[in-house]
């Protein structure tokens, strides 16, 4: 606050000036801003820089003034300013103050900004503002309030907030996961600092170093932290018989044992399993590619993505891409598959816990099981289901015929019925304390059908089998039989070089004839991949993983 002095001359020069005033007083508020505007730019605004470059918010003032004071002010603190510019009676006013206050803090130790300047313009703008005149004084060593800020400003770099110990590593040894990282935190004590800071400034001492004080904040135990996590979801599916087949879901499971993701941090599928080669252990297995059947390294390693996308899903997670296969998968309900390969289609998701998450993924036994480890997104009492039904039956294609000499000449053979294309429609299910209380549609897929095989020997002979025979393709003649067998179950992981055809519908409604979706629960997000569907072994399925959504969640 502005204190103007206590004399101004006799009473009748007094009441003079004010008359004179007052018939000025239309031209004196006309000319205000010009002269408010008239501070400081120029060579000498560099002089204006405090210690270290730091500003205190009460010491920004208007930099586009000239050098110009109220031309009527005559004297502030009995100092003659009359005719100086701003920055000459800034230096007028604080000149004998010679400011080197500091303050440290273990060993650091910071320079204070200039808080006697500071407050010196924080007067003179107030002056300039309300364009005074006469004689003023106030208390240049009042820092108070901008002791207050500089506080604040040691705080935030000495400040440190305790850090509880988090999800670090996954011990492979012991089968668990680690937590470290845990750090006691300390809070400067700033109103003792800012009290210390004005009374040395009021004593004059400005060449001191002050010593700040923090206050111990201490984290939350190891154990305070541990009981907050569990294990979210869980969920086990069957893999087959086929020798190869399960050394790929191993692979792949073992890969993504022990992954920890962050917080906020998106997790990708093919970014943490990483290419299926040969090198690495996975083995080849008949594959569909564009339609026919090759030898494929890493089939099977989609049961590791689907059965992850089942655990992410229930836990609340953010599932922010996902695509299902093209044809029925019989390891988990359909709609609820995820399909993968290098490097694209991916399965990704973001944690949106307050904590780190583990995975823990492990094959055993045909088995294949994959749970999360965290503190729960959800609820308390909140659970999410996955629910998918059939909504209608596609037709089924039209039937390959497959050359068999091995038959009588003219005949023909069903060696498989094919399967129709199906549509289902997924839902999110939500339970409180396990009652439904919403059901939401999440996403649509059609899946396509298996074209029936039927063998055929169009020729005049018929020839014996042999183990070995090769036919016109190249092919054996039980190569050539097999590959035209379509085999339920089959994974369709993709590989670059042909284009899709399927579509899939999501909440959004928006449906693809030319290419096929990926879902991510909100959205339907269009591209285009090659189809390579891997593994021909049929895939037994047990009753609970193919019938338990169906049973725990009936239909509305």
């Amino acid at each position: 606050m502005v204190k103007k002095s206590g004399y101004n001359g006799p009473r009748n020069s007094r009441i003079k000036r004010q008359r004179a005033r007052r018939r000025k007083k239309m031209m004196i508020r006309a000319g205000a801003a010009a002269l408010c505007l008239a501070a400081v730019i120029g060579a000498v605004s560099g002089i204006r820089a405090l210690v270290g470059g730091h500003k205190t918010k009460n010491q920004e003032h208007i930099t586009s003034m000239e050098e110009t004071l109220p031309q009527k002010l005559k004297e502030i603190n009995g100092i003659s300013v009359k005719g100086l510019g701003y920055e000459e009676t800034v230096a007028a006013l604080t000149k004998g103050y010679n400011w080197n206050l500091s303050v440290s803090y273990k060993g650091k130790t910071e320079k204070l900004n200039n808080l006697i300047e500071a407050r010196t313009r924080q007067y003179l703008d107030e002056i300039c503002t309300q364009n005074m005149e006469g004689s003023y004084t106030f208390d240049l060593l009042d820092v108070s309030e901008l002791a207050k800020e500089e506080a604040g400003r040691l705080a935030g770099i000495w400040d440190q907030k305790p850090e509880n110990s988090t999800l670090d590593h996954y011990d492979a040894a012991s089968g668990k996961f680690v937590f470290c990282g845990g750090k006691d935190g300390v809070v400067i004590d700033q109103e003792k600092l800012a009290a210390d800071i004005s009374q040395a400034v009021k004593d004059q001492k400005l060449d001191q170093s002050l010593s700040a004080e923090g206050n111990f904040q201490a984290a939350d135990s190891d154990e305070a932290v541990q009981a907050k996590y569990k294990t979210l979801e869980t969920f086990t599916t069957n893999t087959t018989s086929n020798p190869k087949r399960n050394t790929n879901v191993r692979l792949a499971a073992e890969a993504l044992n022990g992954t920890i993701v962050q917080p906020g941090e998106e997790f990708s599928f093919n970014q943490v399993i990483g290419p299926r080669t040969e090198e690495k252990g996975y083995q080849a297995a008949a594959a569909y590619n564009s339609g026919e059947v090759v030898q494929e390294v890493g089939g099977g390693v989609c049961q590791i993505s689907s059965t992850l996308y089942r655990v992410v899903f229930e836990t609340g997670m953010e599932v922010t891409y996902r695509r299902s296969h093209t044809f029925e998968p019989n390891y988990v309900t359909p709609g609820q598959d995820a399909t993968i390969s290098w490097d694209m289609p991916d399965f990704r998701f973001v944690n949106t816990s307050e904590g780190a998450i583990g995975i823990r993924a492990s094959y055993a036994d045909q088995k294949a099981t994959v749970s999360i480890y965290g503190i729960p997104v959800l609820d308390d009492g909140v659970t999410w289901k996955l629910y998918s039904e059939k909504t209608e039956e596609g037709e089924k294609p039209e039937p390959q015929y497959v050359e068999d000499p091995t038959l009588a000449p003219g005949t023909e053979k069903v060696k498989s019925n094919g399967t129709t294309g199906s549509t289902w429609v997924t839902y999110k299910v939500i339970y409180k304390d396990g009652v439904e209380i919403d059901r939401v549609k999440d996403h649509e897929k059609i899946y396509k059908g298996h074209a029936p095989v039927i063998l055929r020997n169009t020729g005049t002979t018929q020839v014996t089998a042999e183990a070995g025979d090769v036919t016109a393709n190249g092919q054996t003649t039980e190569e050539a039989v097999t590959a035209a067998i379509p085999v339920d179950g089959m994974d369709d992981e993709t590989h670059s070089g042909a284009s899709r055809t399927d579509g899939e519908m999501s909440q959004s409604g928006t449906q693809s004839s030319t290419a096929v979706s990926e879902t991510t629960g909100t959205e339907t997000v269009q591209t285009t991949e090659a189809e390579t569907v891997i593994e021909p072994e049929p895939v037994v399925a047990p009753a609970e993983n193919l019938s338990e959504t169906v049973q725990q969640i009936p239909p509305l």
